[in-house]
This record gives structure tokens, sequence and C-alpha cells, in this order.
């Protein structure tokens, strides 16, 4: 046995019982966050975890490049609220990107509002903003540590004055001004027992909606819906863009389907005093309605209701008899409408995915008429700005090899001419020398699964390359190309390939692929992803012994399940803050939003499911002449509040237990958990530099990778 693991206490008293099915769970007591035991076991794995990494050559010039390649200008789009410019930048290595202020694009940018002053460490990071309708005001949240956990503060946008009011016991919140400047509704959970700082593990049920008037304390906050019957209910209020309306969006889980009411503000003469007499418009989880814009009472949206791939349809809230609903645009025939949004008035700019590529078009709002498709290389639109009282769009691009070009388009001008406003570019990394592919290979069903390679020219494709593959395959979400310093680090100077499976459970071509990879079907993403290791060996890319499989949350199940299955295929496998105890994860947390592309194991068909890949209850020594399990390593960190740490605790335990005892394991089995630290949003670029230094580092001493210059 080449590693002492800690040793763990294994309760073998705790068996619990599903459907007369006695399954044990001898590491239960890792679900309590605060035990000694567990700080414990914690400390026993990262001192075991962090001297190996620390002996890695390749971690500290992994790291410098890092910091050296990561060091260039990162901007959103420019946004207008009111009559000044607003855009994010961060010159290269800030923690957090700030927020800029302009009085018009040629004029000078002054700081708005510094994230990076919310904290010494970094670790403080915005989470979500508003602004009144006349650019006024701001409402920002903030959160510390990684958590799910908002604050929301307010500043007076002239003179950049910071206001008293504070809402707290936020999460998974919308932020919606009435546009008479008033106030604004928001989302927050009763008081509960105990913290809630994001290490604590209790369940979030009962969200409601409020209403804040400026200017006075959260105590006196209008309740305006609530769901005593449906704690699981989650909604979230948007006004419309004439200010009329409030529109009610409500959600049961993570399924891309919801509910919509709505309210007539002309119908309160004494304004938000109460819970609103909600129209309810639509009231079954059928289909998924997202509003786009309205013309009086004539309401535009997205919707996949008997359209997988979406489609857009107008409402006349006067005459709202489905019988009398008009299709705006119909269902493309293979591309996926991602987003719509109207802009000048009368225009419509709708993003599509074709292929896992975006493409961008135009269309008028009043008939549907295609006007005109914008020019985009290869990649993904990650940003798209502008509104219905705006004259002008922005959107962003950006591809595996190109970090970012942002593009203007003034709509008053004819022709319509978009140009490049801001293109980025590397200092130190010449694309030209590299190229991307996009491959279909068949999954064990013949379905064909798009997946990207990336990799220096001209390698020879003689199985001796060390290869990256990533996956996610879940909750409706597309994994479109994007740039990733740390991956280009690693098939420069560590000779890789990088791949990109779009397996399903994704939303890469609509509702079909993401019903083809959830509930009773989820065994199809592992295989897809199985059969996209295969089709790399295959073609001489890369062999079993040089692979690494990564995923994170859901992708971080898919990697576990994947090593359990098939642990001859890598030869490493990072796995990050990942779902693993698929019996329980509806317990902590936000986890019973994910029953709806998991299932329940309290129901016994879903049961039959979950049992059979649960990352937890897989773990089986490997058949077969020489095969072992990869080398793993897990990461989480203690504020993660959306997948608990506990799920890598408990799988890590039980994974050095029963394969790290055994003589033929010589490959490691680590966990490593960051403090101050979540499940990934607002992390602060020391931190981020860091994590990558240490995976490609593991990933480089497991493999035998030497620093290619």
């Amino acid at each position: 046995m080449p590693f002492q693991y800690p040793n763990a206490h294994r309760d073998e008293a705790v068996v619990d019982d599903y459907h007369g099915q006695k399954i044990p769970d001898p590491y239960s007591w890792l679900e309590d966050p605060d035990s000694e035991k567990t700080q414990a076991f914690v400390n026993a794995q990262n001192q075991l975890t962090l001297p190996f990494l620390e002996e890695c050559p390749v971690r500290e010039v992994f790291k410098e490049r890092m910091t050296e390649l990561y060091d260039y200008p990162k901007y959103s789009c420019p946004f207008k609220r009111g009559e000044r410019y607003f855009h994010f930048y961060n010159t290269g290595l800030q923690n957090q990107s700030v927020l800029y202020v302009q009085d018009s694009l040629d004029s000078e940018p002054s700081v708005f509002l510094d994230p990076n002053t919310f904290s010494d460490d970094g670790t403080v990071a915005l989470r979500g903003y508003a602004f009144s309708e006349d650019g006024e005001y701001l409402a920002y949240g903030t959160s510390a540590s990684g958590s799910d956990w908002v604050e929301i503060h307010f500043l007076q946008v002239d003179g950049t004055v910071a206001l008293e009011d504070q809402l707290d016991r936020v999460k998974f919140s919308c932020m919606s001004w009435t546009h008479d400047g008033k106030g604004l509704f928001y989302n927050s959970y009763p008081e509960q027992d105990g913290k809630s700082d994001g290490t604590e593990t209790s369940t979030n049920l009962n969200q409601k909606l409020y209403y804040h008037v400026l200017g006075t304390p959260q105590s006196q906050d209008v309740l305006c819906a609530e769901f005593p019957d449906e704690p699981k209910w989650m909604s979230g209020a948007e006004v419309s863009d004439d200010g009329r309306y409030v529109l009610l969006s409500i959600r049961e889980g993570c399924d891309p389907v919801n509910r919509l009411w709505y309210c007539d503000l002309n119908t309160l003469p004494d304004g938000i005093t109460g819970l609103l007499p909600w129209v309810k418009l639509i009231d079954n989880f059928d289909a998924e309605y997202e509003y786009v814009t309205n013309e009086d009472t004539v309401f535009s949206f997205k919707t996949n209701l008997d359209a997988p791939r979406y489609r857009l349809i107008n409402v006349d809230f006067a005459d709202p008899a489905p019988s009398q609903w008009k299709e705006l645009l119909p269902q493309h025939d293979k591309d996926v409408i991602v987003f719509a949004t109207c802009t000048y008035s009368t225009l419509l700019f709708v993003c599509y995915l074709h292929d896992v590529k975006n493409v961008l078009k135009m269309y008028q709002l009043a008939s549907g008429e295609e006007l005109k498709t914008f020019p985009l290389e290869v990649g993904s639109i990650v940003g798209f700005t502008g509104r219905k009282k705006d004259s002008e769009i922005f959107y962003y691009f950006t591809s595996f090899l190109s970090p970012a070009i942002i593009y203007h388009c003034d709509l008053t001008k004819a022709p319509l001419q978009p140009h490049v406003f801001r293109e980025v570019t590397v200092k130190g990394f010449n694309p030209a020398e590299y190229q991307t592919t996009q491959v279909f290979y068949p999954s064990k069903d013949g379905t064909q699964i798009p997946m990207f390679i990336v990799h220096k020219k001209g390698v020879q494709l003689d199985g001796s390359h060390p290869a990256f593959l990533y996956g996610y395959g879940g909750f409706n979400i597309s994994i479109t190309p994007s740039y990733s310093v740390s991956r280009l680090i690693f098939v420069r100077h560590l000779g890789g390939v990088l791949a990109v499976a779009n397996i399903r459970g994704g939303g890469e071509y609509g509702e079909t692929w993401h019903k083809g990879g959830m509930l009773g079907n989820k065994q199809n993403c592992f295989t897809d992803f199985q059969c996209a290791a295969e089709y790399l060996i295959k073609e001489g890319y890369t062999s079993p012994k040089k692979l690494t499989i990564n995923g994170g949350s859901n992708g971080g199940l898919l990697v576990a399940a994947c090593v359990n299955q098939r642990p001859d295929l890598f030869g490493c496998a990072v796995a990050q803050v990942g779902v693993m105890d698929m019996l329980k994860f509806h317990k902590f947390t936000i986890g019973h939003a994910w029953t709806t592309d998991f299932g329940c194991s309290e129901i016994k068909e879903q049961f039959d499911w979950l049992i059979k890949y649960s990352p937890l209850h897989n773990i089986h020594i490997p058949e077969g002449e020489g095969v072992q399990y990869p080398a793993v390593l897990l990461l989480t960190g203690d504020h993660d509040d959306r997948v608990v740490p506990l799920h890598s605790l408990k799988y890590i335990a039980t994974l050095q237990h029963a394969i790290g005892r055994w003589p033929s394991q010589s490959n490691p089995l680590f966990i490593y958990v960051d403090t101050k630290s979540g499940h990934g949003a607002g992390k602060p670029t020391t931190k981020v530099i860091q994590e990558v230094a240490d995976t490609y580092a593991f990933i480089a001493r497991c493999l035998d990778l030497s620093w290619i210059n």
C-alpha cells in the first residue's frame, strides 16, 4: 500500500431501509460538518493531499505560467442605464471584476462599485444586481466565501451614495424594480434554527416573494406571494418593459417548466400593500414560458410548449385562451433558441444554438420576419446587452482559442453594420498554432454525440498524448466553446489534447437531448462519456493510461460514476463539488430541486435507477488483470451550500476503505477541501489560479508528464 489513508470510523449500525432493501451508510457521521470528528477527518485528508501536491514538480511552474497568461484584461459588454453606460472590467489578476461608469462610450470610465473592497482576501463577491428604471438607484447582492446566501445592498447612483437599506436571508432571488423607482421585488427564506453562512446543510424550503420600499427597514417589506402548501416552489418576479405588469414565474425544481401568473399594477390604486391579486395565466408545470416583451396586452414568450427546441408565441392578456395564442417564431427544425430579446422598440434579437455553436439573428417584432444574420466565427455568445428602449446592442463572442471579441451595433444607422468594439488577445499565446475540430461519435445506442477537440497543429495521432476530457450532461445546460487559460497551458506545456463532449442530459439539441439523459435515462450520460473516451483512444489522440476525465457538480457525479463503471478506461479523474450520494442528495440545502433531473430514492422505481449508478454505492474492486482505479482527486469547499461537501467526504472515505487498502491499488485516491470556498460562483482569482495549479500538478504527477517549455 503506497498511501497510508486516514483511519475513518465505520459505524456499521447505520443501515437505511429503502423499499425493503437494506443499505448501509457507515459514514453518515460525516454529514455533520461541525462535529469534531468531521473536522478531524477533513484535516487528516488535507494533510495527506497537500504534501503530495507540493511535491509535484509542475505545480509551481504551472501556477507561474497561469498567473502570467491569465493576466489579460477582462471586460463585459457595456450596458446603458438611464443616461449612463456601465461595464465590468478586470485589469487581469484582480480577485473580483470592478463595475465602471461612463457618461458616454467615449468618455473616461471611472470606478463605480469595486467588489475587491468588500473583503481583504477577495472572498466576498458581487452576486446579482439591478438598476432602477431611471438608472438612479442600484440594488446589488453580495455573497461570502462562495455561499449561495446573499445580502442585498443599495446605492444612489449620483455621487455613489451608500443607502442604509439591507436585505438578509436572500437566496436564489429575483431583483426587479417597479418603474416608479420606489422599491423592488426580491425573494427570501424564513428564519431557521442554526446558522446560515453556507456551511450548514439544512434544507431550503418555503421561499417567499417580497416588495421592499426604498428607505424602510426589511421588517416592513410587503409579502407579495407565498405557497404554504407547496414548500418546494420558488418564484421570480419581473416587471414588464412598459412597467405596468408584474410577471411571476414559479418553478418546482430545475426542469425548464414554470407556472406564469401576473398582476396588472394599474389595478392597485393604493400601490403594493399585501399579497398581490395574481391572475393565473398558466397554472401547471407543462412547459416553460419566458417573458420576451409586450405591446400593451399582447405578450411575447419564449416557450417549449409542443416545441422541444423552443419557439416564440404571442398571448393577448385580454383574450388569453390557449386557442387564441399566435405563433410569432416557429420552432427551427434543428437549432435551439437560446434567448430572444427586444431592442429598439420593434426589433427581436434571437440567439440560436446550431450544433453547439451560436448564431445571432434579427427579426421584426410585429411580424416575425427575418431581417439579418450576424456573422460569427465558431464559438459562443456569452454576453448580450440592449433593451427595448435602447437603440444599440453589444454582444460578446468567445471560443476555445479567442478570449473575447465584443461587437457593437448602432441600430439607428442603415445598413446595420456591427463593428469590433473591443478585442482581447493574450500575450504569449498564439492561437494560430492550435486547431479546434468538432467530431460526431456514436454512443452505444447509435446516437451521434458532438465533441470538440483542441490540440497543437500537426500532432501525430499515435496514442502518445495526454488528454483532458470534460463533460457535464445535465439540467438542460449546454456546454458551448469557452476560453480556458489553464486548459490551453495543458495543451501547450504538457503536450495535451483537450476534449469537450456534449453528452445527453444537456440542452445542446433542446429538451429532447435533456430528456435523453435524465431520470431513467441518466445512464446515457455516463455511456456517452465513456464512448467519448473510447473514441479518443481509437482515433489515436491518447491512451487509457494518459486520459484524465474532469467535471464539476453534476459533472462530478459523471466522473465518479464513470470511474466506478470503467476504471480501466482512465488514468486520472478529477471530480469537483460532485453529487455522490444519490440516495440522500434531496435532504440537504437545495438538493430537493434536482429530483426533476435525478428522481428521488423515496419512490421505488426511481430508487431502482439511482442505486445502479450512485457513486457512493457502486465502488467495487475492479475485475480484470492489472486493472486498478485511476488516480482520483476530489475537490470541494467548506462553504459549498449547493452540493454540500458531505457528498465528497463520504465518497472518499468509502473509496479509501474499499479500494485504498487493496494491495493492487497504487494510484492515489485523494480529496482536498478548500476553506472560504463554495460551489464556484464568485471565486476570487487567487483561488482560481491555485486550484488549477493543484489540479494539473496532480494530473502531471500521476500521469508522469513533464513540462514542455
